[in-house]
């Protein structure tokens, strides 16, 4: 079993449409090897997929190099999910009741409180993010300062929580501006990135679509 670092934290029927949405996602990951799957979601919210087959060990990697992996105990090295923030710096969620404390000096992202650092990179809360441990503190993973900066010189991006890529995807089509984006980036599973084309503005297009869409959204300004 591989217990993926991504929350399912929406309820009724969207929670299972979530859930539908990841077993499409593990068919297209490892559906080509030789295994059966499972998905199952934990009391933590954390969603389990349990691998069976000569290639389960491959499969397992797969997702757990796709989605980041939640492990007990603790490594030095993994994902949590962005439960809170606050003046002393950010609160991941590791799973198995585990919570990284990732102090202010430990974001690395510059200047500014943690609050205005989660503002300004868009960090809408549960999104996934890559941590280090070193010496019993937690920090920013290098990779994830990395593509947390290449987020601000780009074009600019509309980070959104609480629905599925494809949900991002039709409502930005019936917000009428599917000629204004370049793709929807997925980060979680219940995550996303719509990335500007040149020239759009992503307050503007935040606006236009925040009607549509119970979530967060946080906007990437270049």
């Amino acid at each position: 079993m591989v217990v993926l670092a991504t929350r399912i934290y929406v309820t009724g029927e969207a929670r299972q449409r979530a859930l539908d949405s990841l077993d499409s996602l593990v068919a297209d990951a490892v559906g080509e090897l030789d295994v059966e799957w499972t998905v199952g979601l934990r009391d933590d919210e954390f969603p389990s997929v349990t691998v069976e087959g000569s290639d389960a060990a491959a499969a397992r990697n797969v997702l757990a190099e796709q989605w980041g992996q939640v492990s007990h105990p603790l490594s030095d090295e993994g994902v949590g999910t962005l439960e809170a923030w606050d003046e002393e710096g950010f609160v991941l969620d590791a799973g198995y009741d585990q919570r990284v404390r990732v102090p202010a000096d430990g974001l690395g992202l510059g200047p500014g409180s943690p609050s205005q650092v989660r503002t300004r990179f868009g960090l809408v809360q549960h999104l996934p993010l890559r941590f280090t441990v070193e010496d019993g503190v937690a920090r920013l993973a290098d990779a994830e300062r990395d593509r947390l900066f290449d987020w601000t010189r780009g074009d600019g991006r509309v980070n959104v929580n609480s629905a599925t890529r494809s949900e991002v995807r039709a409502t930005v089509n019936r917000a009428g501006h599917a000629e204004d984006i370049v793709t929807v980036e997925r980060l979680g599973l219940l995550e996303q990135s719509i990335v500007c084309r040149e020239g759009t503005d992503p307050p503007g297009l935040l606006s236009s679509i925040g009607t549509y869409l119970p979530s967060e959204l946080l906007c990437v300004v270049p």
